[in-house]
């Protein structure tokens, strides 16, 4: 395993840092208690080439390796979840469009994802389908030379500002992946809110009332909406969010120590506590593990290498479970402050619960893992474990 970094991720790293520090973290707990991202934000991550960092060079782009990537997701997860969240929506539909779409396609939107004019969100999640995306009900009708839309997604994260929707529809082929954009008609959204987590993340209800969809705006062809285009596209989001979750763990190491270093019970610092210090050991070993995981796999993914599946499952399960461990815990040593919104290890709590949930829940990873363990064992390999982790 593959611990150091490059010279150049280093300090892309520290760049993203000072970025999240300076820009994000002071405003996170104000977002999320209007459950709002302010526009500025979102350009100023666009300014700052932020979000075009994962496009290719040619459309724009930074084109950056995945190792990069996964830095960048940990410091605005530790800085606000809901950033971070905008950030792997966003990739998800960029890096669908460089992978499967047209030439024109590409030429089209990944110039416009690049620098942050459109934002991109996937509408996958329905009332009755969830982590079984294959139970889409939403119709895709041919209609003359295109289609026309019909149907109801949730929990369409940014769905609520996005301008471009990655949304995976049933046609009489199967599961086919389409582009719509925000102005199409018949195309409407509903803000959900009071969420228990990433509040600020405008996550919302889209209905398609019967929206014509032109024919060159199908992703690679229809019926390999989940096989090829949306399965690809949640394996990148499961990566983002493990690492978004190391994000977290990070927040909350630093804000129990800095507490308990502060806070005095019984005529001394809690730090000196035993089970105060129990609580704050078993954090920092969880985001020691956590992180060397993803940057593991980030380099898998960067190879090229078939295990990247399966070291991309295990960190996003372990991450984001040990994030909720450590928020827990987080909230426990800062007693009934934790409980509180004078503190952000309220929201971190929140936002964990959240990391458990999307891009596959904590049940479906240990599902799909228990399969790689069978296939490593039994069948001497890796692959892909046949029950897939969905959203």
């Amino acid at each position: 395993m593959t611990t150091t970094l490059s010279a150049e991720q280093a300090q892309a790293q520290k760049e993203f840092r000072a970025f999240a520090d300076r820009h994000v973290a002071p405003h996170a707990d104000a977002n999320h208690h209007a459950q709002r991202t302010p526009p500025q934000t979102v350009r100023l991550l666009a300014d700052e080439g932020l979000l075009g960092l994962p496009v290719p060079q040619e459309y724009g782009g930074g084109g950056c390796d995945a190792v990069t990537l996964g830095l960048l997701a940990g410091e605005l997860g530790r800085a606000c979840s809901s950033l971070r969240s905008l950030l792997t929506v966003h990739t998800m539909v960029a890096h669908a469009i460089a992978r499967w779409g047209s030439r024109s396609q590409k030429e089209t939107w990944l110039p416009r994802l690049a620098r942050g004019e459109r934002i991109g969100a996937l509408a996958v999640s329905e009332p009755g389908a969830g982590s079984d995306a294959a139970s889409v009900s939403t119709s895709l009708l041919r209609d003359g030379a295109g289609w026309r839309l019909e149907g109801h997604k949730k929990w369409t994260t940014y769905g609520e500002t996005a301008d471009l929707f990655l949304v995976l529809g049933r046609s009489e082929e199967g599961p086919t992946a389409v582009l719509v954009e925000r102005d199409t008609p018949a195309l409407r959204t509903e803000l959900i809110e009071d969420l228990i987590g990433i509040r600020a993340s405008m996550t919302a209800d889209v209905y398609f009332d019967g929206c014509p969809v032109p024919a060159d705006n199908v992703l690679a062809r229809p019926g390999l909406g989940i096989s090829h285009v949306v399965g690809a596209a949640l394996d990148l989001g499961r990566y983002t969010v493990g690492w978004g979750c190391v994000g977290i763990l990070d927040a909350c190491l630093e804000a129990s120590v800095d507490y308990a270093g502060n806070r005095e019970q019984f005529g001394s610092p809690i730090k000196e506590h035993q089970l105060i210090r129990r609580l704050i050991s078993n954090m920092y070993t969880d985001a020691k593990a956590a992180r060397l995981l993803c940057l593991e796999a980030g380099r898998l993914r960067d190879a090229r290498d078939p295990g990247a599946l399966a070291a991309t499952s295990t960190a996003k399960y372990f991450a984001s479970t040990a994030a909720t461990r450590a928020a827990a815990d987080a909230v426990q040593i800062h007693g009934a402050n934790g409980c509180g919104s004078g503190y952000p290890v309220q929201r971190y709590l929140g936002d964990s619960r959240v990391m458990e949930i999307i891009e596959g829940s904590s049940q479906i990873h240990q599902v799909g893992l228990a399969e790689y363990a069978f296939q490593e064992r039994f069948l001497g390999r890796r692959g892909p474990a046949r029950t897939k982790p969905g959203k």
